[in-house]
């Protein structure tokens, strides 16, 4: 199976040394400039790659490509590698295969970097050995190559959900939505909605979606589709029968 990797940076390495492990052939290309620290782990690795270009003979015979979130689906390769029915997906998608870990998955327009910094600061604090991946640190990928956690925290961005087929996480968190990268979305607000809850759409009745009641577009959203996750909301202005609210300056949780 050959592995192609769109994206020299840190997910694109990530994946290309997780690739690797599992018995893929692995060829990373990078239309820019490759740092010169993943150039030497690259090489350590004895990974193929490319800079500067995208050669289409090295990257059209493809099994799976992985697309790095900056990337986006109007890049001419990207465009002829789906015409051609070649699977583009995130680093998020190709990892989740290799793990049967609980994954904590975050997005939102705004606080998502803080929401996770903080979640996974909590884990640690109570003794959990979570790694801390996704839009932040080391990628998912490299971290699940290295097998040293018990469970991650992920900060998602849209772009990375806009890669996933089949990934799940056991908990999702939207913090709130607005509007935000509407370039990609061919400046259509209801497109970038509906890529943020990509993030539920693979969840079971046994997994969690945490979300702002307060948010009109998330309950707008939430009001016309059905979706299978538990639904754990939080609200800051009204007190709610299930979920977490603010009542005379003390959190209160029912779940």
């Amino acid at each position: 199976m050959r592995l192609v990797i769109l994206g020299g940076g840190e997910s694109g390495v990530g994946t290309a040394i997780l690739g690797k492990k599992k018995g893929y052939d692995v060829f990373v290309s990078d239309f820019g400039q490759i740092k010169d620290n993943y150039k030497e782990v690259l090489a350590i690795n004895h990974l193929e790659w490319e800079e500067g270009q995208h050669t289409e003979e090295l990257v059209m015979n493809a099994d799976v490509v992985m697309k790095s979130p900056g990337i986006p689906d109007k890049s001419p390769i990207v465009k002829k590698l789906k015409a051609k029915g070649i699977p583009v997906i995130s680093e998020i998608e190709f990892t989740q295969q290799y793990t049967e870990l609980v994954t904590i998955g975050i997005t939102g327009s705004n606080g998502k970097t803080t929401t996770t910094l903080l979640t996974h600061h909590l884990l640690k604090q109570g003794g959990l050995n979570f790694g801390l991946a996704g839009n932040i640190g080391k990628s998912f990928a490299w971290q699940v190559s290295e097998n040293k956690h018990e469970g991650y925290v992920l900060e998602l961005s849209s772009f990375q959900l806009d890669g996933i087929i089949d990934y799940k996480p056991h908990i999702a968190v939207i913090t709130n939505i607005s509007p935000d990268h509407l370039d990609r979305y061919d400046y259509d607000y209801d497109l970038y909605v509906d890529a943020k809850f990509r993030i539920t759409m693979n969840q079971t009745e046994d997994n969690y979606l945490v979300y702002d009641a307060d948010d009109e577009k998330i309950t707008e959203w939430l009001s016309k589709h059905s979706i299978k996750a538990k639904k754990i909301p939080f609200s800051l202005t009204k007190v709610l029968e299930e979920g977490s609210y603010i009542e005379n300056n003390t959190i209160i949780t029912n779940i």
